[in-house]
């Protein structure tokens, strides 16, 4: 059995907590985690150059999975400080603690640990089965679970929700 590297287990550490938006699922951060690339570029005697995984980027931890053309991991002091993912869109998907799936989308993701926050910008869509919210930033504060989202120029955020059922 191959030994993850360090860097993949920084990464995974990042991805992690990227993750943990809305009531995703808690026990997830307790599974395995798998990362795959096409190709990884790493400077282990520089931590200003970040780890860079290009090419159908796949994480997947339990429900979590992640599917990203890149994602840059930049450390300070050995320590990730920044992950930022990018593709055509960058797709998440994790099913939250009650059962239901949370689907998101976007074309960047950046998520900086030492504030907890993460951005989604570029035609972001998150789905839930009551709803769905769609705009061109949304910013996810980790901390106090605050959401804002935004249109781009004449843009506006658009959201829908469904009536609430027996069911959800």
């Amino acid at each position: 059995m191959r030994r993850p590297s360090s860097n993949a287990l920084l990464i995974a550490a990042a991805m992690v907590a990227a993750s943990g938006m809305a009531l995703a699922k808690s026990s997830d951060r307790n599974q395995t985690m798998n990362i795959e690339a096409d190709t990884t570029t790493y400077n282990a005697n520089s931590d200003s150059t970040p780890t860079v995984l290009t090419g159908n980027v796949l994480i997947t931890q339990g429900t979590l999975k992640i599917n990203a053309g890149r994602a840059d991991v930049f450390q300070s002091g050995g320590d990730i400080r920044r992950t930022i993912l990018t593709g055509s869109p960058v797709r998440m998907s994790q099913l939250m603690d009650d059962g239901t799936p949370l689907n998101i989308t976007a074309s960047k993701v950046d998520y900086d640990m030492k504030t907890e926050i993460v951005t989604l910008t570029g035609s972001v869509v998150v789905t839930q089965p009551r709803g769905n919210l769609r705009g061109e930033r949304v910013v996810y504060n980790m901390r106090n679970g605050q959401v804002q989202s935004g249109g781009q120029g004449n843009g506006r955020v658009r959201m829908t929700i469904q009536p609430k059922t027996g069911s959800n």
